[in-house]
């Protein structure tokens, strides 16, 4: 029986009712309809749930998915999605730094591309696990706290039947079987937004978005937000309204991991790296999906000029995001709890404490308070800043990826990333990204810098 992931009514229901209740809507007495008719509870960590429904709980879902998008938001004021009024609520909007013209070297754009790809990897044999789980496979080996890729040699076979491996990644992501860079998500968005860049340059539209995925992005490469958005491209709904029509995804962290080309090609000009993430981030989301883009993209094109630390290009990238959103809020508790807390595991237990009873696992809000606070604890340094992201749990490839995005970008070279990590990459990306299948990584960090020296 085929059960299609994060598209079916029956599931997406209940993501939607938790949606409602995060975002300032009251969706108490649609949630009460639903389970009075037998509907059950979102899917805790799979897409979909194992068994289909009757005709009538699906129309049912559909039906209330439409209800629950009319409720008003009291949160409406202070988390818009529309860039004008965002930009209205941002006291401290960046303009272009004096040095906005200096490019990153090709150097500095093959360590991110790296960076990228080495913090994705390090995570993704643990991505699904809860976080108890990944210190236990970690600890059982010997690698914790983390200093290496995953392993599962050594690791007793009572553990890893209680928590298996990530069944898509497992075969190409642990230290024994890596060969180079295996095909990932958070490696194809930014190889699509390079093809963006390229085919329309930097006042590419959210259409030009959508018809580039269209073109180039198998369906079945696409996960929560976005799968939604291209069902609804393919029904007739155009942008962005791709982004809120049943789709109770649209706050978690799908847009984040799209941003960094956005940053490395807007070297020293936050603004308009985080307005070019805000016309890819709408296609699929609003608000604080759309802010954790924007915040991303920002404290990326800081970094790119080599000019600013960790901790000044974080600040840059909370410049573009609504201070009183719950991004901004989580994002600023999260550095100040790295800076003042000596063990990054109390930071991590903080973290979940505070934002695992209320969030899922792949929403935007903790897993980008989670970035923030790799980065903080680490000032920067590549291992301990991948490391940290991986073994805080929630999204961990994401967070590994973007974390290691920006470390790398501040390393300013490959050379400055250890061996263990970047050999085993035998500099080749997998993907099913027309064209770029095979790609070094330098090839891509010189495509990206000359679409960074574009006037």
């Amino acid at each position: 029986m085929l059960r299609l992931t994060w598209v079916q009514p029956e599931d997406l229901i209940g993501h939607e009712l938790a949606q409602a209740a995060q975002d300032g809507r009251e969706p108490k007495a649609v949630a009460a309809r639903w389970r009075a008719a037998g509907g059950g509870e979102a899917p805790a960590r799979a897409g979909a749930s194992p068994q289909p429904v009757s005709r009538y709980l699906r129309t049912l879902a559909e039906d209330l998915l439409d209800e629950l998008a009319d409720l008003p938001s009291t949160l409406a004021a202070c988390e818009p999605t529309l860039l004008a009024a965002v930009r209205a609520l941002c006291p401290d909007w960046p303009t272009a730094a004096p040095d906005s013209r200096e490019r990153p070297t090709r150097a500095a754009l093959e360590a991110a591309w790296l960076g990228r790809a080495v913090g994705c990897l390090l995570g993704k044999p643990v991505e699904k696990l809860p976080l108890h789980a990944v210190r236990a496979l970690a600890r059982s080996t010997g690698n914790w706290p983390l200093d290496t890729y995953f392993t599962a040699r050594g690791v007793p076979e009572a553990l890893l039947a209680e928590h298996p491996w990530n069944r898509r990644s497992a075969a190409t992501s642990l230290a024994e079987n890596i060969d180079g860079m295996p095909e990932d998500d958070d490696l194809n968005y930014p190889l699509l937004n390079l093809l963006l860049l390229r085919r329309h340059g930097r006042d590419f539209t959210t259409a030009d978005v959508a018809r580039l995925w269209l073109d180039e992005l198998p369906a079945g490469r696409t996960f929560t937000a976005e799968r939604v958005a291209y069902r609804n491209l393919l029904t007739g709904v155009e942008p962005p309204h791709t982004a809120r029509h049943r789709n109770p995804f649209r706050e978690w962290i799908g847009a984040l991991i799209r941003a960094d080309v956005h940053g490395w090609t807007n070297p020293g000009d936050p603004a308009a790296a985080a307005e070019q993430a805000h016309r890819d981030a709408t296609l699929t989301h609003t608000a604080n999906g759309v802010y954790a883009a924007m915040f991303t993209a920002a404290a990326i094109a800081a970094a790119a000029t080599g000019s600013h630390d960790v901790h000044a290009c974080l600040r840059t990238g909370l410049t573009v995001v609504p201070p009183r959103s719950r991004l901004a809020k989580a994002v600023t508790q999260a550095v100040e709890l790295a800076r003042r807390t000596p063990d990054f595991d109390t930071v991590v237990d903080t973290l979940h404490a505070t934002h695992g009873p209320t969030y899922h696992w792949v929403h935007a809000v903790p897993n980008t308070a989670l970035i923030a606070a790799a980065l903080t604890h680490a000032d920067g340094d590549f291992t301990a800043s991948v490391t940290r992201a991986v073994s805080g749990g929630w999204d961990t490839d994401s967070n590994g990826a973007t974390t290691g995005s920006i470390a790398g970008l501040l390393a300013r070279s490959p050379a400055a990333l250890p061996e263990r990590w970047t050999a085993p990459l035998k500099n080749r990306l997998s993907t099913s990204v027309a064209d770029f299948d095979g790609t070094g990584f330098d090839t891509l960090a010189h495509l990206t810098h000359l679409e960074a020296s574009r006037p």
